[in-house]
């Protein structure tokens, strides 16, 4: 009697040691990501000019990326904006930017090298056009520029593309009726402080910091874009569509705005890859944009409206396969 019952307790400390392997197999399975590596390699984002938001922006993301995917190593490099950006990337310069909707469906439009490759991620926070002058100048309007001196962006920058449209809109040949500077805003203010401009436009999230700074010590005032200059601007159709009527909030820049909300022309940002990336490392990537949010919002403002309800919608480019998996992951 007792080994039969010795042969039944075996047995049965056979099925429970199989039942434990089974189990600790499948919580292996789903803890660990054996059919599905982390993401790993190098991966280069293109930003912008150092003092911009684009760069701002991505020197956090990157800190959230290294923690988010360890296996990844970022590299950061600096261009002259979205239209630089949007080319590095098409071209596999670059694995992600970001860049304003404008210069990407001008970029689609004129069918540029890798166009047909451009995917969307997320739709990020707009761009506000900023046309700045010092607060005793005579410049009111856009058509007011005629004759001045005014930096208008460098040729790869989203400001170029815009500032360009805007005096066009106005009746301004941008290349005859005003001496354009192709600087930055890494160098704007200073050019302007020092009375070597009239004026410069500006694209980007606000409050932009080296604006902010100028408004600090320097005496300038923000000149309005108002209709019907903005629908002169949107009638030429095409890319121009992504432009929309927008104000600058009363506090963006307190010293230069002086308690007065300023009409202006604004334009979204989106965060793009190719369809080179894979699907697992753009399903990673938005997942830390979004995530991030908060965290990066609290240094660069602009980063507090990337907004989950919205971030799908990147039109003019379709969704990568990796963020439409995200974006079904995290659906209600």
């Amino acid at each position: 009697m007792l080994p039969a019952l010795s042969r039944i307790g075996r047995r049965r400390s056979l099925r429970a040691g199989a039942a434990a392997v089974v189990v600790l197999g499948l919580l292996l399975w789903w803890l660990l990501p054996l059919g599905n590596p982390a993401p790993n390699g190098t991966l280069t984002f293109s930003t912008g000019v150092r003092s911009g938001v684009y760069q701002r922006y991505g020197e956090r993301l990157e800190g959230a990326l290294a923690k988010d995917l360890p296996e990844v190593s970022i590299r950061l490099q600096t261009s002259e904006g979205s239209q630089q950006n949007i080319a590095r990337v098409a071209t596999g310069k670059a694995d992600f930017t970001i860049a304003t909707t404008d210069a990407v469906a001008t970029y689609l439009r004129d069918r540029k090298p890798g166009a047909d490759r451009l995917r969307g991620c997320v739709r990020l926070y707009d761009d506000y056009i900023q046309l700045v002058v010092e607060r005793g100048s005579d410049i009111r309007r856009v058509a007011d520029l005629r004759g001045k001196t005014v930096a208008v962006g460098q040729p790869g920058s989203g400001v170029r593309l815009v500032a360009d449209r805007l005096m066009t809109a106005a009746g301004l040949d941008p290349v005859a009726d005003v001496t354009a500077v192709p600087v930055g805003i890494d160098t704007m203010p200073k050019l302007l402080e020092d009375g070597r401009l009239d004026a410069f436009f500006w694209s980007g999230g606000l409050p932009t910091t080296a604006v902010a700074d100028l408004s600090a010590r320097f005496s300038i005032r923000l000149v309005p874009l108002e209709d019907p200059l903005i629908r002169q601007l949107q009638a030429a159709g095409g890319s121009t569509r992504f432009y929309r009527s927008a104000v600058m909030p009363a506090d963006a820049y307190r010293d230069a705005q002086q308690g007065q909300a300023v009409p202006t022309v604004a334009v979204a940002n989106v965060l793009v890859t190719t369809d080179r990336t894979s699907a697992a490392m753009t399903e990673a990537f938005t997942r830390t944009v979004i995530d991030s949010r908060d965290r990066i919002g609290r240094e660069v403002h602009a980063a507090q409206l990337v907004d989950l309800r919205t971030a799908i919608y990147t039109d003019p480019l379709p969704l990568h396969e990796g963020a439409k998996r995200y974006y079904r992951s995290v659906k209600p």
